[in-house]
């Protein structure tokens, strides 16, 4: 069974260097559906397996300076906050003896519906920011932009910590319709360089009461390292336009399926 996880990292690992989608995405819907690993432990598990797997992109896109820290520390306001809070109240459930796997399993499909559609129209999306009429709302939210960024990263950090989705490409998601002046890879380096410690500090916590099982995500890295160096070195060679929507109607698929 370790060699079947391991072998689950590698492709994962592949998809997320081709692509660049979130492997929580990916990697927690496969072990609840594939492995029937317990929702919660699937989730503890993949938080702190996404923040080792992110650390090296951190170090790249600081290297090249496409990471603009003001705004990391805003969503950080908000998202770590929003992490603690989920825990505290997971952990008073567990305390009371409450089953939250319906509360989980129903907040991954939601986070993966999100995440699917935001994969399928990112470019809509891009160009609907600049229309306008969303200039007209901007020029309001332009003095409230640190608040909502904070309030936008306490969403995050509530929704990454109950179904390990949506750091990713929510936050990215996010961060273009509040920075649309931001170039694109310093908006994908600031979201990176928030998600690897929000999900370092929901996976913590996730351990602190028992839902890692670091077996498994020993297993799980050992094969997702390797594979995503190689998708990374491939997914230069490959149309984005063709990968994303199938990974999109996959992710959608599977997340009516958690929901429904």
């Amino acid at each position: 069974m370790d060699f079947a996880y391991t072998l689950s990292g590698f492709v994962v690992g592949f998809i997320v260097g081709l692509t660049g989608v979130g492997g929580g995405s990916l990697m927690t819907p496969l072990l609840v559906l594939v492995f029937g690993v317990n929702p919660a432990i699937a989730v503890g598990t993949d938080l702190l397996y996404a923040a080792i797997t992110k650390c090296g992109g951190i170090l790249v896109h600081h290297k090249q300076r496409t990471i603009d820290w003001r705004i990391v520390r805003l969503m950080a306001a908000g998202s770590l906050p929003g992490a603690g809070l989920t825990l505290l109240a997971l952990r008073h459930f567990q305390q009371e003896g409450m089953d939250y796997t319906a509360l989980i399993t129903s907040t991954l499909g939601v986070a993966l519906i999100l995440t699917s559609l935001v994969l399928l129209f990112k470019r809509q999306l891009l160009e609907f920011s600049y229309r306008e009429p969303f200039q007209a709302v901007r020029a309001v939210h332009r003095q409230l932009k640190g608040p909502v960024t904070v309030l936008v990263g306490l969403v995050i950090g509530v929704l990454v910590t109950l179904s390990s989705v949506g750091a990713g490409a929510l936050g990215a998601a996010a961060l273009f319709f509040l920075y649309p002046r931001l170039p694109a890879v310093s908006i994908v380096g600031s979201d990176l360089a928030h998600a690897v410690p929000l999900t370092a500090v929901a996976g913590l916590g996730h351990a602190h009461l028992g839902t890692v099982d670091f077996v498994l995500l020993g297993s799980l890295l050992l094969g997702s390292l390797p594979g995503i160096y190689l998708g990374s070195n491939l997914g230069v060679r490959l149309p984005d336009q063709v990968v994303r929507p199938i990974l999109a109607s996959m992710l959608l698929f599977i997340g009516i399926r958690f929901a429904l």
